[in-house]
């Protein structure tokens, strides 16, 4: 007779994690040294500029904590949310889906409020704002509580029907107000670790209750980032861990069911998380070149009469335009005619801030003068 597989929540003394201090102290050091270094780097821009900073990569972490589970938002309206909930100022700011402000304010409160208690009633009001509608996709699912495994066990599971594979099976519904009272009880109040390392430990926990019928992904990345939040001691984020979890997903998934099928050393799981982070907080250089050369071009043109509409598509640009920038685009996204949007085109190029690309093509596309 064949053995079942015995998850980590099933091992007798769940859940006491275990891990091999000597074999993550290097990155662990390494991690905290990167931190340290981004916040102070962080401190010498002026007021805007790390408001700048903090809008892309809030914006990157939301889009990129959707992506991870299928679903892919509105650069745009993501960006005018959080600009909105958080006071600022956006130029060509625009309305926002409910399911997008939804996750904004999950992930806002989570960073913003770190310091804050977490308890069931906040996790059922961030799973409230992640489903306004009740509903997943078209399926009516339990919201702002926990789940009743009505039409059978929580199982995250891969492949075509008749050939699927369970990647792992999470704990039955009846279990789960307990073990949510332990993980609370642990994430308020035992701060005996370092703060990065609970993080890691926080993730796993969390995403192996699989406490929600829908959404425990995104909610267990934004617990991630509230406690790397608490860790850096401030709720200015300046590094997106979803954006890194994105890129690394395959691994990601790799060690979450090796992990989760695994025994209670969690050495591996927090040697990943650590690189993870390491690689975010690396990476997280590419926003802030990217802000420095946004604020240098606004100081460059500061004098050059740039009208509304082109304001908003030279943004745009300075933000990351998806795709290649034509005149039909141009019209489209400034609400003009065709004509108007060449016409602002033209004049950028002749004040040498657009310029057409060289690959040509079907289509003329036009990018920054850099």
């Amino acid at each position: 007779m064949q053995r079942m597989s015995v998850y980590i929540y099933q091992h007798n003394n769940w859940p006491n994690f275990t891990w091999n201090t000597e074999y993550i102290v290097s990155l662990l050091s390494e991690a905290r040294n990167l931190q340290g270094r981004l916040i102070g780097k962080m401190e010498l821009l002026g007021f805007d500029l790390r408001n700048e900073a903090l809008l892309d990569t809030l914006t990157l972490d939301v889009l990129k904590s959707s992506e991870i589970e299928g679903e892919v938002l509105d650069l745009d309206q993501v960006r005018s949310s959080i600009a909105r909930k958080l006071g600022m100022e956006l130029a060509g700011s625009v309305d926002s889906d409910r399911n997008v402000d939804g996750i904004v304010e999950m992930m806002i409160d989570g960073t913003q409020n770190c310091f804050k208690p977490l308890t069931t009633d906040r996790l059922f009001d961030w799973h409230a704002a992640l489903f306004p509608t009740g509903r997943s996709g078209m399926a009516k699912i339990t919201v702002a509580d926990w789940r009743k495994d009505t039409t059978g066990p929580m199982q995250v599971v891969s492949g075509a029907m008749g050939k699927e594979k369970v990647h792992f099976q999470a704990p039955d519904s009846e279990l789960v107000d307990n073990e949510m009272f332990l993980f609370l009880d642990w994430f308020n109040n035992y701060d005996n670790i370092d703060q990065v390392i609970k993080a890691a430990i926080a993730h796993l926990w969390f995403v192996t209750i699989h406490p929600f019928e829908d959404g425990n992904g995104r909610i267990t990345r934004a617990l991630s980032d509230m406690i790397l939040a608490r860790a850096d001691k401030s709720n200015q984020r300046f590094y997106s861990m979803s954006a890194q979890i994105r890129k690394e997903r395959k691994g990601y998934y790799e060690i979450l069911e090796k992990t989760q099928k695994g025994n209670l050393d969690i050495t591996e799981w927090i040697k990943w998380f650590l690189q993870c982070l390491i690689n975010a907080l690396k990476s997280t250089d590419s926003i802030l070149r990217q802000v420095l050369f946004k604020a240098g071009f606004w100081n460059k043109y500061s004098k050059t009469i740039i009208n509304e509409r082109q304001r908003k598509l030279i943004n745009k640009l300075l933000d990351g335009f998806d795709g290649k920038l034509t005149s039909s685009k141009w019209a489209k996204i400034a609400k003009c005619s065709k004509d108007t949007a060449i016409r602002d085109i033209n004049d950028l190029i002749n004040k040498n801030i657009l310029r057409k690309e060289a690959a040509g093509g079907r289509s003329t596309n036009y990018e920054l003068v850099k």
